[in-house]
C-alpha cells in the first residue's frame, strides 16, 4: 500500500453510492460508456431484469436483429403447427413437393401473422381456423409491442455527448491541471444549463487495511449556459486538490479512477439528460495538451467543429514525471 499521504485539505465526497472495501470491489466503478461495472445476482433472473429497459438500451442493429429473429421463429413454429394438423385443412396449396408445401405454409403463416391475408390459401376446417385465429391475435400483439418499443426508442431523451478517450495532466496557468474534454456530436442537439460533476476514487490505507476514499474535484468551471461546442473540463491541481504532489507511480498505486457525470437540458426533448464516463490511471496522459477542435471556415462565415479531433493531443517538452513533486 502507498506510504504517502493525500492532501489533507482535499474535500471528501462520502455520497457517491459506491462501496469502499477494496477486497469486495473488482475492476473500475464506471465503464467507459457510462454504465455501472456491476453484475447483480441472488434472485431469479426474471425478477431482476426489465425486458422493456433492455430492449430500449439495445443498439439499433441488435434490436432490429432481435425483432427479425422473433418474427422468423414465431412463423416457423406456426408453420410446424399447420403441417402437423394436416395440409388438408387448408385449401389453395399449389406445390406438389413437400418442401414446396412447407414453404407455402410458412408464407401463409406470415400473411396471417401480419393480418395481410391475400386469400389464395385459407382454412377450411375448425383446427386450421383456430390456429389461424390464435396466430392473428399473436401478430396483433407483436406489432403493438414493436410499435411501442419503436416510439420509446425514438422519444427517449439522450445526451448525445462524447468524451475524450484520455484525460491529461497539463500545464495550466502557473501550475498544472487534470483535464478531459467532451462534445455534443449530434448536429441538431445542443444542451443548455450543462453541469458536470467529477469525483475521484483513491485506494488508501485506513487502519492498516486498504479502503477506497472518494474526493470531490473542484473545477475551473462546473457549468456553462450553452453546450454546443467542445468543453474542456479542468481541475486545477492546487492547494485543495487530492492530486497535489502525487507522482505518476503514486497515482498508479492508488488505483485512481475519475468518475464524470454530465447533466443538461435538451430543448428538443424538453427534458433533463445525463451522460457518464470514467478514467482510470492508465487512461491519464502526463505532460500533454489537447489540440484545437474548431476553426474558421474558408470564407470566415462560420465555425467548423472537427469531431474527429476530440481525442487529439500532443505531448509537451515539460519536466519529467519523476520531478512532478518539485512543481
Amino acid at each position: 500500500m502507498p506510504s504517502f499521504k493525500i492532501n489533507p485539505f482535499s474535500k471528501k465526497n462520502p455520497d457517491t453510492g459506491f462501496g469502499a472495501q477494496a477486497s469486495n470491489i473488482g475492476g473500475r466503478f464506471l465503464n467507459k460508456d457510462g454504465t455501472f461495472n456491476l453484475h447483480k445476482r441472488g434472485i431469479p433472473w426474471l425478477n431482476r431484469t426489465s425486458v422493456y429497459s433492455y430492449l430500449l438500451e439495445l443498439s439499433w442493429l441488435r434490436f432490429l436483429g432481435l425483432i427479425l429473429a422473433f418474427y422468423l421463429i414465431v412463423n416457423s413454429l406456426f408453420t410446424c403447427v399447420y403441417f402437423l394438423i394436416g395440409e388438408d385443412q387448408l385449401q389453395g396449396l399449389l406445390s406438389k413437393t413437400s418442401w414446396g408445401r412447407i414453404r407455402e405454409l410458412f408464407y401463409f403463416s406470415s400473411q396471417t401473422f401480419t393480418t395481410v391475408g391475400y386469400g389464395r390459401i385459407n382454412p377450411v376446417s375448425d383446427g386450421a381456423d383456430i390456429v389461424a385465429s390464435i396466430e392473428a391475435f399473436c401478430g396483433w400483439l407483436f406489432f403493438a409491442l414493436v410499435t411501442g418499443l419503436l416510439y420509446g426508442r425514438f422519444s427517449r431523451p439522450r445526451a448525445f455527448v462524447s468524451f475524450s478517450e484520455n484525460a491529461l495532466i497539463s500545464p495550466f496557468k502557473d501550475g498544472w491541471a487534470f483535464m478531459f474534454r467532451m462534445v455534443p456530436y449530434k448536429g441538431n442537439h445542443h444542451l443548455t444549463e450543462a453541469r458536470v460533476n467529477v469525483t475521484i476514487s483513491l485506494l488508501l490505507p485506513n487502519d492498516d487495511r486498504p479502503e477506497y476514499q472518494f474526493f470531490q474535484l473542484a473545477l475551473e468551471r462546473s457549468r456553462i449556459d450553452m453546450f454546443n461546442m467542445n468543453w474542456t473540463v479542468v481541475h486545477p491541481i492546487d492547494g485543495e486538490s487530492p492530486l497535489l504532489n502525487l507522482t505518476e507511480e503514486e497515482i498508479k498505486q492508488t488505483d485512481l479512477e475519475v468518475m464524470v457525470q454530465m447533466t443538461g437540458f435538451d430543448s428538443i426533448f424538453s427534458n433533463q439528460v445525463t451522460q457518464r464516463t470514467s478514467y482510470t490511471y492508465n487512461e491519464v496522459i502526463w505532460g500533454a495538451k489537447f489540440k484545437p477542435m474548431y476553426h474558421e471556415s474558408a470564407d470566415n462565415a462560420t465555425t467548423i467543429l472537427d469531431l474527429n479531433k476530440l481525442n487529439a493531443f500532443e505531448k509537451l517538452d515539460v519536466v519529467s514525471k519523476n520531478d512532478w513533486k518539485a512543481m
